[in-house]
């Protein structure tokens, strides 16, 4: 499935939720898994308000801890509304996950935090990324350059 969103919006729940809810497979999703706490600069996931909406668990996983502070510094300079977008990445509390090839900060609503944790590792095939995250990260990368293979 994609989707996508505004940079820097407030559609990110609204394009998960419609990119979910409209799939032919959406009784079969199980779980959310998104690369980080915001989508396309400070476009913020509300992992809280997504799981009650869909209905299942919501993880946020990112390979680098999270500076909160730094976060803060960057919403104050370029949004109004920077207490609501804070507030939301900083509900939840970020917690490294021992993985194979090192470690992954992860969030999660919806679903206990032991239990959470096992999934992303379960889900690991190669590197740090849970499966699912690392490959909608390369077709994402792929559709904003642009990168294809086609054959002559």
């Amino acid at each position: 499935m994609i989707s996508s969103c505004q940079v820097d919006g407030e559609d990110a729940n609204e394009a998960i939720l419609s990119m979910v809810r409209d799939s032919r497979f959406s009784e079969q999703v199980r779980m959310v898994m998104v690369d980080g706490a915001a989508l396309g600069g400070f476009n913020v996931v509300d992992v809280r308000e997504l799981s009650a909406n869909l209905g299942v668990p919501v993880l946020t996983i990112s390979r680098d801890e999270p500076d909160l502070t730094s976060i803060r510094d960057a919403l104050m300079a370029h949004f109004l509304d920077w207490e609501r977008r804070f507030e939301i990445i900083s509900r939840n509390r970020t917690r490294p996950v021992e993985v194979p090839d090192g470690r992954v900060f992860v969030t999660s609503e919806g679903i206990d935090e032991g239990e959470a944790d096992a999934m992303v590792r379960r889900c690991i095939v190669r590197g740090c990324l849970p499966e699912p995250v690392r490959l909608a990260h390369l077709v994402a990368t792929a559709l904003v350059r642009g990168e294809s293979h086609g054959r002559a």
